[in-house]
C-alpha cells in the first residue's frame, strides 16, 4: 500500500525515480525547505493500465479531505510526472496534460485519469521520437494545492540560447501562468545580473524580485547546475512550483553518452589532452567525472568534458586565482600558461560570474578538509607506494575469481573505489609541490634574464638534478631486458600497464597480450640503445647553462637552485604516483571486463557507466537500451580530428568538423578570431625543450601510426603522452598543438635532448607531412623553410 500515494514528505529517495521528474523534484524540494505548495504523488503502481486501483483511490481521498480540513476553499492542480519528464534529456513542456483549478473529488478523479492518458497522445508520441526516447511512458500523477498567484512565470538561470551565465532571464503574466509555461503565451521581460542580482524589469515584480533571485541562485547551487524555474507570487509570498534543467544546456545526454560542459555556459575550454588523448568512453568518463565534480565551485565545473575530451574551464579557474588567490592578471595568466596550457593570442577570456563571498563559504572549509586530507596521505606516501602493486595484484585476482554478479557489484564500493580514490588524492596532494616551485622559478627566471636567455634555461630544465623519471625508464629498462640485466617479470609490473591512452578503460593494457613484450624488444633499434648517450648530453648542457647562470647572477642562483631542486624532486614523486594511479585504472578496467563476461555483455559494458554495471549487476539492465546510440555516437567522435585547443561557448563537434573554414586552434561561437593568415612562414608556441634542427615533419595522428615515423625526422601531433614515448628517440624534434611547459611532450623532449616546440594551437592546421622546418626550441617558435610538394 505505501508504494502507491506518497506525500511530498513522506516520499523516500528509493521512491524518487518511480514518482517521476516532477514528482521528485518537488518532493526533494519540499523537504529542503523551499516553498513548494505541499501535495502528493500517485506512483504508477497505483494503476492498472491507466485506470487507478480503488484501495489507490481511498488513499487520495483521504489526503484531499484533510487538506479540505486545514483549508476548505482549497483548490487543486493535477500535474504529470513523466520517468523522463523535467529531465536533463527531455522537459516535455506542454506535452503532458496538466488540469488546473479543481475542487471536487469527481473533478479530481477525472483529472487524474486525463493526465494519465496524455501520455498515449500523439504529440507525446511525436516529442519523444524526436528526442530518442522510448515512447511507452510510465507516469506518475502529483497533486498539489493550487496558488492563486497575482503573478507567476519562469526564470531561466542562465541564457538558454548562448549559455550565458553572466544573467538570469525570465518572464511573467498576470494571473496562472500554464499558457506561459507551454509556450501559449507572451509575458513580461525582466533579467538578474549575476552575481550581485541587479533587477531590470517592470516595477510590479520589483518587490519580489530580491527573494526570486536568492532562491535561484540557491536551486542553481543545491541542484548542479542552471536551471529552468517556474513560480509565482501570491499574497507578497514567492512560491516555487518547479525547477528543472535547462535542456539546452544540459551537461550530458544520456542516450548518446556525450559529455558536453560547453553546454553550460558562455566559458573558455582549453584542452588537457595531454593524459586524455581522445574521445573517451562513458565507462570512463563516469569514472573520472565523480573526481571532478568534487571541485565544483557554486556549480561551475573546474575541469569538465567537451565532446567526451577533457578541457581546462580556463574561466572559472581564472577567476578563482584573482579573487580568492588575489593574483593579478599577468600572475594569473603565468599560472595557467604553466598548469593548463598557453593561450592562442587575443583570446578574450570571460569571468565566470562568482562572487568573492561565494567563492569564501564554499571554498574556504573544503580546502582546509582537503589540506588536511592531503596530509594524512602524503604522510603514508612510502606506504601507499611500497603496497600498491600487492594491493592491485591482489584486487584483480578477487575480481578474476568472482563467480556471481551479486557478488562482484559490492567490490565498488568495498575495494575499487577506495583504491583510485587513495591514488588519486596521493597525486593531488603533490600538485602544490609540482606546480608552485616552477612557477617561482619562471617568475623569478623572467625578472633576471631577457626573454631569450629565460626561454634557454627553462627549456634545458631537467639535468644533472634528476634521476631517471619512470617514462623515460620505459625505453632505457628495456634495453636493460635485452642486455639480461632486468628480468622480464620485473619489466612487465613496471610498464605492463602503461599505454597512450591509459585513463580509457575500454583500451586493453599491454600485459593483457602474452607477446608484447616480445613485441617491443624486437622493435629495440638502435636510436633506443643510444638514449643513455642523449640523456648524458642533455645533462651537460644544462649544467653549462647551470653553471653560467651561477656566475652572472649569484645572489639569485640560491633562490633558483632551491627552485630547481624542489621542482624536480616533486617531478620524480609526481612520475612514481602516476605509476601507480594507472595501475589502479588497470584494476578498474579488469572489474568492467568481468562485469562484462558476467552479464553477457561483453565490450559493450564499457558503453554503460559505472553507476549503470552495477545496477545491472544487480539485475537492473534497463540502461542497456542505450548501448547502440551510445556506440554510433562514439564511433562519430572518434573519427572527428582533435578538437580546437581553446573553446569558448557552446561547441558542436559535429558541426565544427562539418565547417570547411573550421580551425584547430581557438573556436568562439560568439566572435570568432580574423582568419589566419596564409602567408606567415612562422608557427608560434611556447619553448618546451632547447635547441635548434633542421628537419622533414611527419604527422601522425595517434601514436599506433608510430611505425611511419622515420629516424631524424621532426614529429609533428595534436598532443602526446606517456605512451609516445618509444617514439621520441627516433625524433630529431616535436612540435605539438597541445602542451606547456610542463607538459608530456617538454618534459620527455628536455630528458632527451630533442628540441620542442608545445601548445601552438594550430600546428597541424598549417604544416603537413613533408614539409621542411627549423624547429627552434629555445624560443618557442617553428620556421617554414619549405613546402611539401
Amino acid at each position: 500500500m505505501d508504494n502507491m500515494v506518497r506525500s511530498f514528505t513522506e516520499l523516500t529517495a528509493e521512491q524518487k525515480v518511480s514518482a517521476g521528474g516532477k514528482g521528485g523534484t518537488l518532493a526533494q524540494l519540499y523537504q529542503a525547505g523551499y516553498p513548494v505548495p505541499d501535495g502528493f504523488v500517485i506512483l504508477p503502481a497505483a494503476f492498472v493500465g491507466d485506470e487507478l486501483k480503488p484501495e489507490a483511490w481511498a488513499q487520495v481521498q483521504q489526503r484531499l479531505a484533510r487538506t479540505r480540513e486545514a483549508d476548505k476553499d482549497s483548490t487543486f492542480a493535477v500535474r504529470s510526472s513523466a520517468l523522463s519528464e523535467d529531465s536533463a534529456l527531455a522537459s516535455f513542456a506542454g506535452e503532458f496534460e496538466t488540469v488546473l483549478d479543481v475542487r471536487s473529488d469527481e473533478e479530481i478523479w477525472d483529472a487524474i485519469h486525463k493526465v494519465r492518458q496524455s501520455r498515449l497522445s500523439e504529440r507525446v508520441q511525436a516529442y519523444s521520437k524526436a528526442k530518442g526516447i522510448d515512447s511507452a511512458h510510465e507516469l506518475a500523477v502529483v497533486i498539489q494545492q493550487l496558488v492563486q498567484p497575482e503573478h507567476s512565470g519562469v526564470l531561466f538561470t542562465a541564457d538558454p540560447v548562448t549559455g550565458s551565465r553572466e544573467r538570469m532571464m525570465g518572464n511573467y503574466t498576470r494571473g496562472l501562468g500554464d499558457r506561459l509555461v507551454s509556450g501559449e503565451a507572451d509575458a513580461q521581460q525582466f533579467t538578474f545580473q549575476k552575481p550581485g542580482g541587479q533587477y531590470t524589469g517592470p516595477a510590479d515584480l520589483k518587490g519580489a524580485a530580491s527573494a526570486l533571485f536568492k532562491m535561484a541562485s540557491r536551486l542553481e547551487t543545491d541542484l548542479a547546475g542552471p536551471q529552468d524555474i517556474e513560480w509565482a507570487v501570491a499574497d507578497r509570498k514567492l512560491y516555487l512550483l518547479q525547477s528543472r534543467p535547462i535542456t539546452t544546456l544540459a551537461r550530458y545526454d544520456p542516450m548518446a553518452g556525450v559529455w558536453n560542459e560547453s553546454n553550460a555556459g558562455d566559458y573558455l575550454w582549453i584542452d588537457n589532452g595531454g593524459i586524455y588523448p581522445e574521445v573517451m568512453t562513458p565507462s570512463s568518463i563516469s569514472l573520472w567525472q565523480d573526481w571532478f565534480q568534487q571541485a565544483e565551485v557554486a556549480g561551475h565545473s573546474m575541469m569538465g568534458f567537451v565532446g567526451n575530451r577533457l578541457y581546462v574551464n580556463y574561466s572559472t579557474t581564472y577567476v578563482l586565482m584573482r579573487k580568492l588567490m588575489r593574483k593579478s592578471h599577468d600572475d594569473a595568466i603565468v599560472t595557467m600558461d604553466v598548469r593548463a596550457g598557453h593561450l592562442p593570442v587575443d583570446v578574450e577570456i570571460p569571468e565566470t560570474p562568482i562572487s568573492l563571498w561565494a567563492l569564501v563559504r564554499q571554498l574556504l572549509p573544503a580546502m582546509v578538509k582537503g589540506l588536511s586530507k592531503q596530509r594524512r596521505i602524503k604522510a603514508n606516501y612510502a606506504q601507499l607506494i611500497e603496497t600498491a602493486v600487492g594491493r592491485c595484484q591482489e584486487l584483480s585476482e578477487r575480481i578474476r575469481q568472482t563467480r556471481q554478479a551479486a557478488e562482484l557489484a559490492p567490490l565498488w564500493h568495498s575495494d575499487i573505489a577506495p583504491l583510485f580514490d587513495d591514488m588519486l588524492n596521493l597525486l593531488d596532494g603533490t600538485n602544490d609541490d609540482y606546480f608552485n616551485p616552477f612557477e617561482a622559478l619562471h617568475r623569478t627566471i623572467r625578472n633576471v634574464l631577457d626573454q631569450d636567455e629565460a626561454r634557454v634555461l627553462l627549456a634545458t630544465l631537467s639535468g644533472g638534478h634528476r634521476a631517471e623519471l619512470a617514462t623515460v625508464g620505459a625505453i632505457t629498462d628495456l634495453a636493460r631486458v635485452s642486455r639480461g640485466e632486468m628480468s622480464r617479470e620485473q619489466y612487465t609490473i613496471l610498464y605492463g600497464h602503461r599505454h597512450p591512452n591509459e585513463n580509457e578503460l575500454a583500451v586493453p593494457r599491454p600485459n593483457e597480450d602474452p607477446g608484447w613484450l616480445d613485441e617491443r624488444l624486437e622493435s629495440l633499434g638502435p636510436s633506443a640503445m643510444q638514449v643513455g648517450v642523449r640523456m648524458d648530453k642533455a645533462d651537460a648542457e644544462f649544467e653549462e647553462t647551470w653553471k653560467d647562470f651561477q656566475t652572472r647572477y649569484p645572489k639569485e642562483a640560491k633562490s633558483v637552485g632551491g627552485y630547481i631542486d624542489n621542482f624536480t624532486s616533486a617531478l620524480h614523486r609526481r612520475e612514481t604516483i602516476r605509476v601507480e594511479v594507472t595501475r589502479s585504472i588497470g584494476v578498474i578496467r579488469d572489474w568492467f571486463v568481468r562485469a562484462g563476461e558476467l552479464t553477457g555483455l561483453g565490450d559493450d559494458i564499457f558503453f554503460l557507466t559505472y553507476q549503470e554495471v552495477i545496477a545491472a549487476l544487480q539485475g537492473d539492465d534497463s540502461a542497456t537500451a542505450y548501448i547502440p546510440s551510445r556506440r554510433r555516437y562514439y564511433d562519430q567522435l572518434s573519427a572527428l580530428p582533435p578538437y580546437p585547443v581553446a573553446i569558448r561557448g557552446r561547441f558542436d563537434p559535429l558541426g565544427w568538423a562539418a565547417d570547411p573554414n573550421r580551425r584547430t586552434d581557438y573556436y568562439d561561437v560568439r566572435a570568432p578570431l580574423p582568419e589566419i593568415e596564409a602567408t606567415p612562414d612562422t608557427v608560434k608556441g611556447v619553448a618546451g625543450s632547447a635547441g635548434r634542427i633542421e628537419g622533414v615533419v611527419r604527422f601522425l595522428a595517434g601514436a599506433e601510426e608510430g611505425d611511419q615515423l622515420q629516424p631524424g625526422e621532426i614529429l609533428l601531433a595534436s598532443t602526446t603522452n606517456v605512451g609516445w614515448t618509444p617514439l621520441f628517440p627516433k625524433a630529431s624534434a616535436v612540435i605539438t598543438d597541445i602542451g606547456a611547459p610542463l607538459s608530456h611532450a617538454a618534459i620527455v623532449a628536455r630528458e632527451l635532448g630533442i628540441p620542442a616546440v608545445v601548445g601552438c594551437g594550430d600546428a597541424t592546421m598549417r604544416l603537413k607531412t613533408g614539409d621542411r622546418v627549423l624547429v627552434d626550441g629555445s624560443h618557442g617558435v617553428v620556421h617554414i623553410l619549405e613546402r611539401a610538394r
